[in-house]
């Protein structure tokens, strides 16, 4: 039975999260976090007894320990998978090692933390996951060798910050070439689900992460018919030096959100921001090495 097809819980019932014992700290805040929502909070020691426990109850949302590695987590979702399918897992851990994050992505993990991380980012996406419909198609591995990953990925916004938070981990870049990268790429991605897939949870917009050692590359392929960048009236892109704000009005004019100054914001943080004819795909790229440009 797929998310979309499961009964949702009665009006008054509330909805339970398993923590798996951590820091002190950390399990202050995701109680605080779970008490906002109204969450009934149980706490396990350990992975064997969070398994145990989802045996007889149906958690909606469970978060592991920091003292466990990113592979005993992963057993824990691959056999946590077999008793309850649908269950939102976020791992947190002490001990990353290469492959942790697709193979978290391939058994539908909800997200990955490896320390040091940002709390406030991981508070992100426990509200996410406490308030998302479905998700457990929004990212699909369509290929992936460890230099270069393609995936599918279902055109709404919670998919899409779960996704930069994948590639946040990922990453082997300087934290704030990281930080630099994910942000040009979240506002390139945004662009193709609002604009090309018109955030529609049945399409899909195809990414592809490439990492050489001179370069990082994302491309972002949206499922609508493209445009052209002289046709973006409403971007900040297309306005004249001496009239920076000139497309607010556009915006206005067409009933759009306000913002517009997501490309001209991407073409800053990385080094060459390159779209096809069509204008449906675009690449990002940011050189390691400053003379390869």
């Amino acid at each position: 039975m797929s998310e979309l097809s499961r009964p949702a819980p009665a009006v008054n019932e509330p909805r339970q999260a398993l923590l798996i014992d951590s820091n002190p700290e950390l399990n202050r805040m995701l109680t605080d976090l779970c008490d906002q929502h109204d969450w009934d909070i149980r706490s396990a020691k350990d992975n064997q007894e969070a398994l145990e426990l989802s045996q007889s109850h149906a958690f909606d949302l469970i978060i592991t320990g920091g003292r466990t590695s990113g592979q005993q987590d992963i057993e824990l979702l691959r056999r946590l998978r077999l008793v309850r399918p649908h269950t939102r897992l976020i791992i947190l851990t002490d001990e990353f090692t290469p492959g942790d994050v697709l193979n978290s992505i391939r058994e539908r993990a909800f997200s990955y933390f490896a320390r040091p991380f940002s709390t406030e980012e991981l508070a992100e996406i426990v509200r996410s996951a406490m308030t998302t419909p479905f998700w457990d198609d929004g990212i699909e591995i369509l290929s992936a060798t460890a230099n270069w990953v393609r995936l599918a990925v279902r055109c709404d916004l919670a998919t899409a910050d779960r996704l930069i938070q994948f590639y946040r981990e990922t990453s082997d870049l300087p934290e704030n070439e990281t930080e630099q990268v994910a942000t040009a790429f979240r506002e390139m991605l945004l662009n193709a689900i609002e604009h090309g897939g018109k955030f529609d949870a049945s399409q899909h917009v195809e990414v592809s992460y490439v990492r050489t050692g001179h370069m990082v590359l994302c491309k972002v392929k949206d499922p609508g018919t493209g445009f052209s960048l002289e046709e973006l009236k409403h971007s900040a892109l297309a306005n004249p030096p001496d009239e920076p704000f000139r497309h607010i009005a556009e915006r206005e004019a067409q009933g759009i959100r306000p913002g517009g100054f997501g490309i001209l914001m991407a073409k800053e943080l990385v080094d060459d921001l390159l779209y096809n004819q069509q204008g449906n795909e675009v690449l990002l790229i940011k050189y390691l090495n400053k003379s390869d440009q």
